[in-house]
């Protein structure tokens, strides 16, 4: 119970941090909410530049600023859009939530269901030709820039082919449809973004685990147990692939805060209504309070891919698992 509550409290401190740092280099860059209003209007002047500055807060010190959002922070307010709707943050953020965080977490289990099974056939066939041919193809996979990806993507398929549509979440007739329809419309529409996502995360995935499998096959125990008459099946799937499943474990609680920041270019590109196109706005119009509402979320996405890959430690390993219950 201690070491829930000592983690609890510094999960809180290092969020506290997170929140300090964002909010001071945000004001650092060039630019205000109130220059994006009035520079492009001829009929603003300096005296509704600085009406605009009272109504944000503006004008007020940096920390006077930073403790007011801090309080509303406490009572889950992030305030309003900075924006011309002057919508709340939260709202706009849980609308587009689901989107961005759907196709990122079906992408990586996808990633998964193709990553995990490629490298241990890699490891295990080490330098065949099969293992060549994976690498090659992963190595391809890896340099190849995403936005590059998705308007080949686009070309080949959408336009060419013209098998699937390259923009847009839904078609014009949608409300039209029943509910099979509605969903391949948006099957359809996901269908290219969600590829995109997954070779990006294919490529790193599946050499990080041939490499943990490699290392793990090494180990004195996985030739004891070859040594007793284990079967390979055995030895894989028993004794060496949760093993080797740790640092994989570890990389996919840091993948966790790129459901948001990896989306911008994705979604920019085939012109999709998610959190990585808003948070791109936000900072293109200098709408601190968005922008701090989509840090806020990032940093609450890391804290909890951490937590995440603490508890799939214990599965993965029962030693860990044993160890915390001692503790």
């Amino acid at each position: 119970m201690l070491r829930i509550l000592r983690k609890t409290l510094w999960m809180l401190l290092v969020l506290w941090g997170i929140t300090v740092i964002s909010f001071w280099v945000i004001h650092l860059a060039p630019g205000s909410p109130t220059d994006m209003e009035t520079t492009l209007n001829p009929l603003a002047g300096a005296a509704a530049r600085q009406r605009l500055e009272e109504l944000y807060g503006l004008n007020r010190p940096l920390h006077a600023q930073y403790w007011d959002w801090l309080v509303r922070l406490v009572h889950l307010d992030f305030g309003n859009s900075m924006s011309a709707d002057a919508r709340p943050v939260l709202d706009k953020i849980l609308e587009r939530l689901p989107l961005t965080v759907g196709m990122n977490v079906v992408s990586l289990l996808l990633t998964l269901l193709i990553a995990v099974p490629v490298g241990i056939v890699s490891a295990c066939r080490r330098n065949s030709l099969l293992d060549k041919s994976v690498t090659v193809l992963v190595f391809l996979g890896f340099a190849m820039p995403s936005f590059w990806l998705a308007l080949l993507l686009m070309l080949l398929f959408g336009i060419q082919l013209q098998w699937l549509p390259i923009s847009g979440l839904t078609s014009m007739n949608f409300e039209q449809l029943d509910m099979w329809s509605r969903f391949c419309d948006l099957a359809r529409h996901l269908t290219l973004p969600i590829l995109v996502y997954t070779v990006g995360g294919l490529a790193g995935m599946s050499r990080y685990m041939r490499a943990c499998m490699l290392e793990t096959l090494r180990q004195d125990y996985i030739l004891t147990a070859r040594a007793k008459g284990l079967s390979g099946r055995a030895v894989i799937v028993r004794h060496a692939l949760r093993n080797a499943l740790l640092p994989v474990i570890t990389l996919l609680g840091l993948s966790v805060p790129g459901l948001i920041g990896g989306s911008v270019i994705i979604e920019s590109i085939f012109a999709l209504p998610g959190l990585g196109q808003l948070f791109y706005g936000a900072v293109m119009a200098r709408d601190y309070t968005m922008i701090m509402g989509n840090l806020v979320l990032g940093a609450v996405l890391t804290l909890a891919g951490n937590l995440l890959a603490d508890a799939c430690y214990g599965l993965a390993d029962p030693r860990i698992r044993a160890g915390k219950d001692a503790a």
